[in-house]
């Protein structure tokens, strides 16, 4: 179940990167790998949470390679 939570909290820190994209640039990531309307319009209240949440997904990433980290040094035990 370790992959699971991995791969759960990749896409999320990968989601939240793009929602940062949207707040600081009102550029849509995802949007632009698979198709779409790229910019978005957002009210000033939005694009700050949106900043907020990619802020989040940024201080996540250690997370992400401390588990990482974790998980091979219990495998090496």
């Amino acid at each position: 179940m370790a992959w699971l939570y991995k791969l759960s909290l990749a896409l999320v820190i990968i989601g939240a990167i793009n929602w940062l994209l949207v707040g600081l640039f009102q550029w849509d990531l995802v949007t632009a790998l698979f198709g779409g309307e790229v910019m978005r319009q957002s009210s000033w209240f939005s694009r700050i949470i949106y900043t907020l949440v990619g802020l989040g997904g940024i201080y996540l990433i250690p997370s992400l390679l401390r588990d990482r980290e974790r998980v091979t040094s219990e495998q090496h035990q």
